[in-house]
């Protein structure tokens, strides 16, 4: 028997677990992946920041555009208020002139207030009557600093205040190039006559409304842009 065994020999013992060939599964390929791509196994691919930085980029446009579109709305308003504030000095003085001029004053309320047209070389309310042209000049320069300010307006309070000043300068101005004696020496038309009170015209109280307005607000430390600041 142990002579058969020497013969036959003794069969060889597997290698320990350990000792064995190491085995290849999902993982170990992952690593070998990213080892050959240059990448640290669990590291974020270069891909996914790309995809991050792009999200960022159109969330910043996203804001600039919204930014954009409120002040776009913004000068909307501004040009509504002035286009309503326009119209509504034109049609009067358009019915004034046709009704009340070289009429008896219409009262109101009793001799308080009264409708009473007449003529205005100077500025709001009557006053500096030997200045027609310099007067002209200024409304014509308040109408392009409005413009100007458009571009950068975000406040809506802003807006109306402006409205409010550029359809009061328009009507006014209005009257001056194109009424008697001639262009840019014209005359107002006037006839808003409260007791012991300058005669006015409905552009005039937008101006003023809009002059008020726009004090408030920088009293306030609201600017055109929308921010607010405290001195």
């Amino acid at each position: 028997m142990a002579e058969a065994e020497r013969i036959i020999g003794t069969p060889d013992i597997p290698e320990a677990a350990g000792d064995g060939p190491e085995q290849s599964g999902p993982d170990s390929e992952e690593t070998a992946a990213a080892e050959q791509d240059g990448q640290r196994p669990g590291s974020e691919p270069d891909g996914a920041a790309e995809a991050e930085a792009e999200a960022e980029a159109e969330a910043g446009a996203e804001a600039e555009a919204g930014s954009a579109g409120k002040g776009k709305r913004k000068i909307a308003v501004l040009f509504a208020v002035a286009v309503v504030a326009y119209a509504l000095d034109l049609i009067s003085k358009m019915i004034v002139v046709a009704k009340l001029e070289h009429h008896e004053p219409i009262e109101l309320v009793g001799e308080w207030l009264r409708l009473s047209a007449i003529r205005n070389a100077g500025a709001a309310f009557g006053f500096g009557e030997a200045f027609t042209i310099i007067f002209t000049c200024i409304a014509a320069a308040v109408i392009v600093v409005i413009a100007r300010l458009a571009r950068k307006l975000y406040s809506l309070p802003w807006a109306i205040a402006l409205g409010l000043l550029l359809g009061g300068a328009l009507g006014n101005l209005t009257d001056r190039l194109f009424r008697s004696p001639g262009v840019f020496e014209g005359a107002v038309v006037d006839f808003i006559a409260p007791k012991g009170f300058a005669v006015f015209n409905l552009a005039d109280s937008a101006i003023v409304c809009g002059g008020i307005l726009i004090v408030l607000l920088s009293f306030r430390g609201l600017d055109p842009d929308g921010t607010v600041h405290k001195d």
